[in-house]
């Protein structure tokens, strides 16, 4: 008996990282603890196993078993989470040819490169908005303690309409394009809407991202107008509730995101082209915006380059990404509620704190970037009991940068501490 007790302490510390007992004091020099707006001084956060036991202020005295760590040069703060990535893969100008010659394992394999840097940067978590289904697998991968990355909350595959953004027969020779439907994450209609968000719970997903309009780097000339029929959201919204899932819309054009909105999804991603109704109806519906403004840079940087993109998605990249910088000021002086995300995967994984920047370039208050990153996230992902905030009982993922970055936002891309469910990643 006392043999079985071991070996089930033991599975579940390779499981859960958990260590019995262990005490880490960390000794910070600033603490943003996302409890509200302001930067504390000096302060002490007391981690055992993988919770937070408690917070003091000062440089609290550590016993002698306990770890200590020496964050008095930095600012801490919970670990981040990225609303919008694909861990997946990544864009270069062979991506569309490497969808024909990469099989799964090659996938997943590079992808456990794409996680762990995502962690190095300080993303403790990441919700993935759509793959090939090695999305589910990397989750599960890297909860187990198989592979180093952030926590994943995946879509699975994105939900679309025959030759929509997420059809994934478009640009292919005909004899290849078949027929997909709900199993691949293709619908036309009500009843097709409901079998595929009941495909992607069967596949594993935590939640659903849909393409409420054309998108710019599918193989397909419109990238805004809306794809969907408001019978077709509003069974994708009810059905996804029903499996205990919230909704994600990638949206450019205004019709396809005020349809979105009015059937109920929690989640506006890029919102390009979105007008003052629009927000309107977003900040009626408490309906979070994901900006991606990485994303809207970097194709058009990318876009300028001859051969990088396929000719038809050219016009598309020069259009759509610069008018993501302007959108993003007016939802946030206007008031629309705001969650971090950067589509990365287009561009590099890594880099994903360069958001940060972005929004605060446009207007956004330091304070608010960091709490759309922590605090709203959690909110979303109906984790807020666990994460999200530095305060006792909740886990312990935190980070540390050199330096304070609501007086240098610039210092969110020098993160020196990740600590993720109580262990230690990088100091």
């Amino acid at each position: 008996m006392k043999s079985t007790k071991l070996l089930t302490i033991a599975f579940l510390c390779l499981c859960s990282n958990y260590l019995p007992g262990q005490l880490t004091y960390l000794h910070c020099g600033n603490l943003i603890d996302c409890t509200n707006d302001q930067v504390q001084g000096k302060s002490t956060i007391i981690v055992e196993g993988t919770t937070i036991k408690e917070v003091q202020s000062g440089w609290a005295k550590a016993p002698a078993d306990a770890t200590v760590v020496d964050l008095k040069a930095q600012t801490v703060m919970p670990g981040w989470t990225d609303m919008h990535v694909h861990i997946e893969g990544e864009s270069s100008p062979a991506r569309y040819r490497e969808q024909f010659t990469l099989n799964k394992a090659d996938v997943a394999l590079r992808a456990t490169v794409y996680t762990k840097r995502t962690l190095m940067a300080g993303f403790t978590g990441v919700r993935d908005l759509g793959g090939s289904g090695v999305n589910v697998s990397l989750r599960n991968a890297i909860n187990q303690g198989f592979v180093e990355g952030p926590r994943i909350y995946t879509a699975e595959k994105a939900i679309g309409t025959t030759g929509g953004h997420a059809d994934p027969t478009n640009g292919v020779r005909e004899d290849l394009k078949g027929d997909p439907g709900p199993a691949e994450g293709v619908v036309n209609s009500a009843e097709d809407a409901r079998k595929a968000v009941r495909q992607r719970y069967k596949n594993g997903a935590d939640c659903i991202k849909i393409t409420a309009t054309g998108g710019v780097l599918s193989v397909a000339k419109d990238g805004q107008g809306p794809q969907f029929r408001m019978e077709e959201l509003e069974a994708i919204v009810a059905t996804a509730k029903d499996y205990g899932m919230h909704t994600a819309a990638h949206a450019h054009g205004a019709e396809g995101m005020k349809r979105a909105v009015v059937a109920g999804i929690t989640t506006i991603e890029h919102g390009t082209f979105m007008t003052e109704e629009v927000m309107d109806l977003m900040i009626e519906n408490e309906t979070y915006y994901v900006p991606t403004i990485s994303a809207g840079n970097f194709v058009v940087e990318k876009a300028k380059i001859k051969g990088y993109f396929p000719k038809i998605i050219v016009p598309k990249a020069l259009s759509v990404g610069p008018q993501i910088n302007e959108t993003f000021a007016k939802a946030y002086r206007r008031g629309v509620p705001i969650a971090f995300g950067t589509d990365t995967g287009v561009s590099p994984h890594g880099e994903n704190a360069k958001e940060f920047i972005l929004m605060v370039k446009a207007g956004m208050k330091p304070m608010d970037a960091i709490l759309s990153a922590t605090v709203v996230p959690a909110k979303i992902l109906g984790t807020s009991d666990r994460l999200g905030t530095i305060e006792g009982g909740k886990l312990a993922d935190i980070i540390a940068t050199n330096g304070n970055p609501i007086e240098d936002i610039s210092v969110v891309t020098d993160v020196s501490f990740v600590m993720k469910n109580g262990k230690i990643f990088k100091q």
